[in-house]
């Protein structure tokens, strides 16, 4: 329903110029930072030539709340405009929810925290599964899980992840330390250092180390299959396992939910079933 909100026919819907000053955010948006740099080369595009496509609202008690819409609001006030073109809509709290939400996921910018925020939102207001959120947006429910495992790192590493010191693929391996109470301090030292995944996964390794025993029945994987694991997961939504004997030969399994999902993965790979 929700799909694109701002490709949806306009024909029967009238352009009116709104006061910027009567125009507000939207409390819903998910995206807590904006490119700076970019915001300033819309204004100046703005500017010059004005808005091109009105931004979405809604009516308020107080003005119009965007919908769809919130980087032209800012970059016109930037362009020391007056007023923005806009069209108005009718539209719930939920319908307003779900739109700013699931318009901005498909955008594929947001930080790693704020997409999982964002997951987080439409689960708690609109008291959705991960499954249901996974089948909304088109990704399966482990890619879903993994981003809202964020959400639980402390506040002090999420900062990190959201000025974009610590990548995605980082912060997930931080998670895996046993200790919850050192992960602050590897997460500065990941940053100090300049530590790739693949030397912050061997460092968390050792971190998590029980003392040596006698005998180690069990292989532990290398650092380098553990990032490669990491880097299909990130790249294909979903869990993925790989295994390997002593001569270097092995196999890699990946998970999917339903044949819904593993069209999905297949089209990230380029593969054509005729």
């Amino acid at each position: 329903m929700f799909s694109d909100i701002e490709s949806l026919n306009t024909d029967q819907e009238v352009v009116e110029e709104l006061a910027l000053t009567d125009v507000r955010p939207n409390p819903y948006q998910p995206r807590k930072t904006f490119d700076e740099a970019a915001l300033q080369e819309l204004a100046d595009s703005i500017a010059q030539s004005g808005v091109f496509q009105p931004i979405i609202v809604r009516k308020s008690l107080n003005g119009y709340e965007i919908i769809a819409g919130e980087r032209r609001y800012r970059a016109s006030k930037m362009a020391g405009k007056e007023t923005i073109p806009a069209i108005v809509r009718q539209m719930d709290e939920q319908q307003m929810m779900e739109i700013a939400v699931l318009e901005n996921l498909q955008r594929e910018d947001l930080s790693p925290l704020e997409e999982a925020e964002a997951y987080q939102t439409l689960i708690k207001k609109l008291d959705l599964t991960q499954e249901e959120v996974s089948e909304r947006i088109g990704k399966s429910r482990p890619y879903i899980a993994n981003y809202l495992r964020l959400l639980t790192l402390p506040d002090e590493t999420k900062k990190y992840l959201q000025a974009g010191k610590l990548s995605m693929a980082q912060a997930r391996t931080l998670l895996s330390l046993k200790k919850k109470d050192e992960i602050n301090d590897v997460a500065k030292k990941a940053i100090k250092e300049a530590l790739t995944v693949r030397q912050l996964e061997q460092l968390v390794l050792q971190m998590n180390a029980d003392k040596p025993k006698a005998k180690v029945n069990k292989a532990v994987k290398s650092p380098y299959l553990r990032a490669t694991e990491t880097a299909l997961v990130d790249r294909l939504g979903t869990k993925v396992k790989i295994n390997a004997n002593k001569r270097g030969a092995g196999k890699i399994e990946i998970n999917y939910t339903s044949v819904k999902d593993l069209n999905r993965i297949l089209d990230t790979l380029n593969i054509r079933v005729d």
